[in-house]
C-alpha cells in the first residue's frame, strides 16, 4: 500500500463526493487510472486528512492516524486498487474522551473505521439483483 503525500494527489481524490461515511469519518475514492501521472505505482493508495479543526491536539491526530493506517493495513487484501483518502469530518467529544490518546478513543475510532471500510466493501460488491444466471 502506497501513502498519498502530495497536495495534488489529495486534491485529485477529494474532488469527488465521499463513497462511504460514518459519524466521524468520510472516505473518498478515485480510480487510479484517471490520474496515472499522480499515482505511478499500481496498487492501493491511501491518504489521511485530519484537520486541526476537528482534532486540536497533535497526540489525538497521531493516534487517529495510526488507527487508520493499522485498520487499512489489516484489510489491505480486500481494499480496491484505487486511490483513497480517509477524512475526519467531525471531532470526537472531549466530554466522552478526556484523554487525548485514551484507549477508549482508539477503540471507538477503530470500530468506526472498520464500519467505514465495510460500507466501502458493500458498495463495491455487485448486487445479486443485477445478475441473471
Amino acid at each position: 500500500m502506497q501513502r498519498i503525500r502530495e497536495r495534488a494527489q489529495f486534491n485529485a481524490v477529494l474532488a469527488g463526493r465521499p463513497v462511504a461515511s460514518t459519524p466521524h469519518f468520510a472516505l473518498h475514492l478515485s480510480a487510479r487510472e484517471n490520474h496515472l501521472a499522480l499515482f505511478p505505482v499500481e496498487g492501493t493508495w491511501l491518504g489521511v486528512l485530519l484537520p486541526k479543526r476537528w482534532a486540536k491536539r497533535a497526540v489525538t491526530r497521531n493516534a487517529l492516524r495510526r488507527q487508520i493506517y493499522a485498520v487499512s493495513q489489516s484489510l489491505s487484501d480486500s481494499l480496491p486498487r484505487a486511490a483513497m483518502v480517509v477524512r475526519l469530518r467531525s471531532g470526537f467529544s472531549r466530554d466522552s474522551f478526556h484523554s487525548a490518546s485514551s484507549e477508549a478513543l482508539k477503540q471507538a475510532a477503530r470500530a468506526e473505521l472498520l464500519q467505514l471500510f465495510d460500507r466501502l466493501a458493500a458498495r463495491m460488491q455487485p448486487t445479486d439483483a443485477l445478475r441473471h444466471d
